[in-house]
């Protein structure tokens, strides 16, 4: 932070540390905590630039992120940068690097036209253990910050150190974390291609007996015929509208593009128009939350409509989405349908999907609660708290 007190001086300066580490701990997203990083280690060491290379088997870079730089600057520079020159030893070596000027070390290989021009240097590996998960770069220490003009300090050093070493288990465990997702998304498609065997497959089996049998009728009874080909007609009805609704839980819009609000206001549009139940969603001040929060309520709102036009038997089911004080949200979804008693929700709970509805928002620090009564319906509910 250009202003900032020295290292080891006032207490602001031990609680931008605190900020900067409770800011990567927070993020779940790799390339959120790589964005945290090599954010807040230029702040802390009032740098110019910054940047964090996370290295691929080839080479190469399979991600690389700065600050300092605009993007339109960034597009200038063109590709990523291969392991070469200081880069490679940050990736290879165990220790840092700091150099008075960049430019005049003999590794130096030089840099496309449109990079900046950078001076003094701070290099620091972030390592897991024996091995390398990135390298973090820091250049142009501020003029007008503690020690400008001379360089990084050996405390800037240290201070880098402390923070690659949080850094090294905020990246560790975002990686768990997509990997845990990834092997959720796995599951939630294999429940979806059983529902489309227990579903649809099952209704075109006896959409073609149904067809078979109007066509044995249709000479000797052609009103039966008649009203076979009418069951044929609803039996394809009902198998598009349950392979319309598993296309959609396969294909969701972005997040990431639309948002949540848009998100689930076109899921409950296409489910509305798939079903005889009608489906409605309002929402009352939500903005954009955290991208973990965004999906887990996504995903907690498509299991709990699936249940509530699969199984309630209700003919109305409403989606809200509301703002809670502190900055957080309130998902519910309420049908109008059997309901079922409460005292039953371990067998009611395998059967309708609370275990990982409730698995998903303990996940991001958020809590479900299920309301239910035989006969007079269900809601879920999902409450996720403010930034």
């Amino acid at each position: 932070m250009t202003g900032s007190p020295p290292h080891g001086g006032p207490p602001s300066g031990l609680a931008a540390v605190s900020t900067a580490l409770l800011a990567m701990s927070r993020r779940l997203e790799v390339r959120d905590v790589l964005r945290t990083i090599v954010a807040s280690a230029r702040e802390l060491l009032d740098a110019e630039y910054a940047a964090l290379g996370v290295p691929d088997d080839h080479g190469g870079f399979a991600q690389f992120v700065v600050d300092g730089i605009s993007p339109e600057q960034w597009r200038s520079i063109g590709p990523l940068p291969r392991q070469h020159g200081i880069l490679a030893a940050m990736l290879h070596d165990a220790g840092p690097e700091r150099l008075a000027d960049v430019r005049e070390d003999p590794r130096f290989e030089g840099w496309p036209s449109a990079h900046p021009e950078m001076s003094d240097f701070l290099g620091m590996p972030v390592r897991d253990g024996e091995e390398t998960l990135a390298a973090l770069f820091l250049a142009n220490k501020r003029p007008g910050a503690p020690g400008g003009g001379q360089g990084f300090t050996d405390e800037d050093q240290e201070l880098l150190s402390l923070l690659a070493q949080h850094a090294a288990i905020a990246l560790t465990n975002a990686r768990l974390y997509e990997r845990s997702r990834e092997l959720t998304i796995a599951e939630e498609r294999s429940r979806l291609a059983h529902e489309l065997h227990d579903a649809v497959s099952q209704k075109l089996f006896s959409l073609r007996l149904t067809a078979q049998a109007a066509a044995a009728l249709v000479d000797r009874d052609p009103a039966r015929a008649k009203g076979e080909l009418q069951q044929v007609a609803a039996l394809a009805a009902e198998a598009a509208d349950e392979l319309r609704a598993a296309v959609t839980e396969l294909r969701p819009a972005a997040l990431d593009e639309d948002g949540l609000v848009a998100t689930l206001r076109t899921h409950v549009h296409v489910l509305d128009r798939a079903h005889a139940a009608h489906v409605t969603f309002t929402c009352d001040g939500v903005r954009a939350l955290p991208a973990t929060q965004e999906e887990a309520l996504l995903r907690v709102a498509q299991e709990a409509l699936h249940n509530a036009l699969r199984h309630s038997g209700g003919d109305r089911v409403e989606v809200t989405l509301s703002r809670t004080p502190a900055g957080g949200a309130v998902l519910k979804v309420l049908d109008t349908g059997k309901g079922f008693d409460p005292r039953t929700v371990r067998r009611a709970g395998r059967h309708l999907g609370l275990v990982s509805m409730r698995d998903r928002a303990s996940g991001v620090g958020g809590r479900l609660t299920v309301h239910s009564e035989p006969g007079r319906g269900t809601t879920i509910e999902m409450e996720v708290p403010g930034g």
